[in-house]
Formats: structure tokens, sequence, C-alpha cells
């Protein structure tokens, strides 16, 4: 009797010690698997046309080169350039808004950036009657380097892979947020104008932005089809429904 009561005794201990294990096995796994199914849908939300590349920034700026434009160092040649009308202000309105952490001084780009940005606008509101964000325009050597180090995923300042924004020619146009069919429409415009050199974009992960340099060759793209009676619209399938107004 006594020998049952041991073995009896010795079974509760156990399973009492065992207990917490098992509790802690089946609360922990459920978490896990959520874990691993967030980070699944996650890849299948980031499914780019324009996946950002080391290739990539190098035609940015040997585009940025053979227009000889320079990388903005600091405030004061940024205000020299803003003076002599070399950048000029993005204006907000109906098509385009900022977002408003953008600081104002840094709200201008070249003419033939801002021109882009006025068509992409224009056509996006009239397809979808809400404005396109910008994010982030011209950006100055020094600022680059102090949003390096906050941002290992910054373009550097400086060298052969430098970011574009340098020279006034770049935009990051909001991408978060947009539907599955806006992102569409913003690739689909963007893919012909790629194809004819006119711009560069990237579709970046982690800022969820398009990013987007203009090359100097889009203004005669654009004055090319006004002679010719046409809106400064690619022609796609999606845009090519578009009604001229």
């Amino acid at each position: 009797m006594k020998h049952k009561i041991q073995s009896a005794t010795l079974l509760f201990l156990l399973a009492t010690l065992c207990a917490p294990a098992f509790a802690l096995h089946s609360y922990v796994a459920p978490r896990r698997t959520h874990r691993v199914r967030r980070a699944h849908l996650r890849r299948l939300r980031w499914n780019p046309v324009f996946r950002p590349s080391r290739e990539s920034l190098l035609l940015q700026n040997q585009e940025i080169d053979r227009m000889d434009l320079p990388r903005i160092q600091d405030d004061a040649e940024l205000e020299q350039l803003k003076a002599s009308e070399d950048l000029v202000p993005i204006v907000a309105g109906p098509t385009l808004r900022f977002d408003p952490r953008l600081d104002p001084d840094r709200r201008y780009c070249r003419p033939w950036t801002r021109e882009f940005l006025d068509d992409l606008g224009a056509a996006y509101y009239k397809r979808f009657h809400t404005s396109i964000q910008v994010n982030s325009a011209v950006r100055t050597v020094k600022v680059q380097k102090k949003l390096r180090r906050h941002n290992r995923n910054a373009a550097p300042a400086e060298g052969e892979i430098a970011s574009s924004h340098l020279a006034g020619v770049t935009v990051d146009i909001q991408r978060r947020g947009l539907s599955r069919e806006q992102i569409k429409w913003v690739q689909d415009y963007m893919r012909p104008l790629k194809e004819q050199g006119l711009i560069e974009p990237e579709e970046e992960r982690r800022q969820w932005v398009f990013h987007v340099m203009v090359s100097g060759r889009y203004t005669d793209w654009r004055e090319s089809m006004m002679l010719a009676g046409e809106q400064p619209i690619p022609q796609t399938s999606e845009t090519a429904e578009l009604p001229l107004q």
C-alpha cells in the first residue's frame, strides 16, 4: 500500500512539472505561425515592376552626368539654384499634395521633373479623382549624409551610385495606402516612359514610394506630344481610355 502511495505521489509531481512546459508550447506555436503568415503576406504585397538595383542607380547617375548637372552640396548652393530658377517650386493643388513632414525648402526640383509630376498628377486625378503625394524631392549632399546615419538603406551621398535626389531630378511619390488598381495604374503609366529612357523609376520597399528620376529629354517628348495635338500621357491599355479634357 505504501509503495502505491509513493508511486502515485511521484506521478503527480511529474505531471505538475511537465504541465508548464506543455502549456508554454501550446501558447508559443500560434504566435510563431502568425509571424510567418504576416511575413508571407508582406512578400506577396511587395511585388514591384521596377525593382531597386545597383544597375538602376548607375543609370540614374549616368543620366545626371550626361546632363552635366551638379550634385548640390549645401543650402547655400541650393538657394543659388532656386534664385537662378534652375530649380523650380513644386506647386500643390487638386492633383498633387505633399507629405507634411517634407521641409518647404526641399519642395523644389528641375523644370522637367515638375512637368512630369504635373502630367502624372493630372492623369491620375482624371482616373481616380484624388491627388498623388510627393514625399521627397531635392536634397543636398549634407542632408543625404545625415540621412545615411539613420537609414542604412539610403543611397550614398557620393560616388557612382549616389542618390539622384542630389541633382534635383528625382521625386519620391507615395505608394503606401494605394489600392492594387492604383499601383498597377501608376506602373502602367511609367512603363512606356522608362522604355523610352525618359524616366528611371524604382519601387522602394522600406519607404513604400515610387522613386522616379526624370531625364531632361522629358521636355522634348512632352513638347512633341503637344505639337501633335495630344496630351502628354503615355499610351497604354489603361491610359488610352482616358478622355481628353
